[in-house]
């Protein structure tokens, strides 16, 4: 059993994914070089752990502190030295995923297990960026982490049963479910659903429908929990605009040009809710 881990990059993801671990009983170490990234991942934790707590009751789950004390945060790489298993969640762009492989390969035992993040970037071109292509494949967490009880699972060319398998444990104990897919640009969750989003941003952009009531349609007549546009807004549109240009670059299909209106929220600076504007408009603490 690996007890220490770690996970590069403390976004959104990388801190929720981090909760996972730490409530699971792994020594977590999280690594982001990036000026104030881990002061204002630690704010995101607390505000994860309030949420956990409310949706557990008073009862049930590790304590807080002891999640707190689990994870050690550092701009550093020489903490990462004696992890087990890493799980890179930097941004979705490929320099970015470059840097991390090559830093693992730096700090990192040969056999240390490497699981990407990655929206949309095939493992295998993500595997080809370290010497140890073998110890290499996805893990695909959706947000928030701590919450969604499946995570897709993305074996690449050169992935080991070994390496699958360390995988599909460590989910078992984070009591999550893998589901085990080929390596292919966008895998399964994002090949089907980047396209649905970039099809609704385009039903509001040339004014068919207003976001709210292309959200009620695929929640009232189709039975979605939520709508396409809310999903997005929840995923992060920055992610999504990068992930249909990783899509769009691969397959070179009209469908994965991102919608104008989609390219312009992000260029605004609006992201979804962790900006508190999207598609629709959120509430502090990112609330409708």
């Amino acid at each position: 059993m690996t007890e220490t881990t770690a996970v590069i990059g403390a976004g959104t993801m990388g801190t929720g994914v981090a909760q996972c671990l730490a409530e699971a009983g792994y020594r977590v170490v999280v690594h982001d070089p990036v000026p104030g990234a881990l002061d204002a991942a630690r704010a995101r934790l607390d505000a994860g752990l309030r949420t956990r707590a409310l949706l557990r009751g008073r009862t049930g789950g590790a304590a807080p502190a002891a999640v707190r004390a689990a994870i050690e945060w550092t701009a550093a790489t020489e903490p990462l030295a004696g992890v087990g298993f890493v799980i890179e969640c930097g941004p979705e762009r490929l320099d970015v995923k470059r840097a991390i492989l090559g830093v693992v390969d730096a700090v990192c035992a040969p056999e240390t297990v490497v699981a990407s993040n990655t929206s949309a970037i095939p493992i295998t071109r993500i595997a080809s960026w370290t010497a140890h292509p073998e110890r290499v494949l996805g893990m695909h967490f959706m947000n928030p982490a701590p919450v969604k009880d499946t995570v897709e699972v993305i074996r690449a060319e050169h992935t080991t049963d070994a390496v699958l398998d360390a995988a599909l444990t460590l989910l078992a104990r984070l009591g999550k479910r893998g589901v085990v897919v080929r390596d292919a640009p966008g895998f399964v969750s994002n090949r089907v659903l980047m396209p649905t989003v970039n099809e609704a941003a385009f039903l509001v952009h040339e004014g068919v429908a207003d976001a709210a009531a292309v959200d009620e349609v695929f929640q009232r007549c189709l039975g979605h929990p939520m709508g396409p546009l809310a999903t997005a807004d929840l995923i992060g549109l920055d992610v999504v605009l990068d992930s249909l240009d990783v899509l769009h670059e691969h397959y070179r299909d009209p469908k994965f040009r991102p919608c104008p209106l989609l390219s312009r929220l992000v260029h605004a600076g609006y992201h979804g809710r962790k900006t508190g504007r999207g598609f629709h408009t959120y509430r502090r603490g990112g609330t409708p």
